[in-house]
């Protein structure tokens, strides 16, 4: 192409560049003329034939080139020590390895518990495991004190007091555990109970949730919980409760669930199922987890040798408890039993939550039967946050009813 035709014209007068129609119409014509020559010429860019930049030919668009101007005057040679980044060193990151177990241990105010549980879980014979202590806005001791006799335990501070739940979900937040481990403060595990719990998991590769053997502290030798299980009506219950520990619980066992101060789960469980569920703020938690991981089809598994021992309520318990299982197991109910089960168990649900409302009425003057009462009444309240829960949990259930029905006590 030639070169002469880009070069600059000369400026002219407003007159002289408005030219009339004809002339421009004779300019464009020789200008087609004169590219069609060229074109044949083999001097083309292959580019203009392309549609693209064919059309922007056609329309008479101009692609304008920028000059950059460099001022000589002001430039000035860059000295011979210049660096254009400045070296900089930085220390070797520390490689960090991802344990077996994260030990998650929320505490509020629980000081006078910690050294009993902190001392166990040194004594461990299992020790490929990492401890998170979740310290929920406490006003006592337990941070300094951990920061000077178990420095090796990851400890996480709330500024205010989030909850039970909040405080466990936050603790499983920063785990880097392959397995998820929720142990109260207000407990002592027995020397192997880690290494029976991680023996569980690599052993039932299908079990999702491994729960503990919860003992009295006081009484050994009475039963706390030997894994939770789940009624027809719609309660939760601790398995052998109360019951005096003869052997008869020794075998391991499938579940509905784990009680929430000694139990196992697997990551990708947890991460399936988000966690447990905040509103709870405490108690239930567990069997609300337990029932969605069962809908899910995942399976529980009671480890008879986990055996640990249990303050009973020394952190919570009372008027507390009271209310909090009051609400929240309406709120279970309402998420998570299926609808033919509803249907079929209706006058089982509706008259054991009577029966405990009438109790509680009987019992007025106890301060922790009318808390009782205020909890299923904030249940029945709250409602239609746990139906809306209920659209997304249900259309992701797994297992049918029938195989889900003989999971749960009649």
């Amino acid at each position: 192409m030639n070169d002469d035709s880009f070069k600059p014209k000369p400026d002219t007068s407003k007159s002289e560049r408005k030219k009339p129609p004809s002339k421009r119409n004779a300019q464009v014509r020789a200008a087609k003329e004169k590219l069609e020559g060229e074109r044949g010429a083999g001097n083309q860019n292959p580019l203009v034939d392309d549609a693209t930049y064919g059309g922007l030919r056609d329309d008479n668009r101009v692609v304008m080139r920028h000059q950059i101007a460099l001022n000589l005057d002001s430039f000035r040679a860059a000295p011979e020590d210049f660096q254009a980044r400045p070296t900089r060193t930085y220390p070797a990151l520390k490689p960090i390895s991802s344990p077996f177990l994260s030990i998650i241990v929320p505490t509020l105010n629980g000081m006078a518990w910690l050294p009993t549980l902190m001392d166990a879980l040194a004594r461990q014979t299992f020790a490929d495991f990492e401890v998170i202590v979740v310290d929920d806005g406490g006003h006592d001791q337990t941070v300094p004190w951990l920061e000077e006799h178990f420095p090796a335990a990851r400890v996480i501070v709330n500024r205010h007091n989030l909850g039970f739940v909040a405080s466990c979900n936050t603790g499983a937040d920063v785990a880097r555990g392959k397995i998820i481990v929720f142990l109260n403060n207000d407990t002592e595990p027995e020397a192997d109970w880690a290494e029976e719990l991680a023996l569980a998991v690599c052993s039932h590769p299908e079990a999702g949730i491994f729960a503990s053997k919860l003992l009295l502290f006081d009484q050994r030798n009475m039963i706390h919980s030997a894994g939770d299980s789940m009624g027809l009506d719609g309660i939760p219950r601790n398995r052998g409760v109360w019951q005096e520990d003869r052997g008869q619980f020794d075998q391991q066992a499938a579940t509905f669930g784990g009680c929430g101060g000694a139990v196992a789960y697997r990551r990708d469980l947890w991460s399936a199922l988000g966690g447990f569920d905040e509103a709870f703020w405490m108690y239930v938690e567990d069997a609300d987890f337990a029932f969605r991981a069962q809908l899910l089809g995942w399976n529980a598994l009671f480890v008879p040798g986990a055996r640990v021992y249990h303050h009973l309520s020394a952190t919570g318990g009372g008027v507390l408890a009271s209310y909090y299982v009051g609400r929240n197991t309406i709120w279970l109910i309402a998420k998570n039993m299926p609808r033919t089960l509803l249907w079929r168990n209706w006058l089982r649900i509706v008259g054991a939550q009577v029966g405990i409302a009438v109790d509680a009425l009987r019992n007025w003057r106890g301060e922790a039967a009318r808390a009782r009462l205020r909890g299923q009444i904030a249940g029945l309240m709250g409602l239609p946050v746990a139906l809306r829960k209920r659209s997304t949990i249900q259309p992701r259930r797994i297992r049918d009813d029938f195989d889900l029905a003989q999971r749960m006590d009649g």
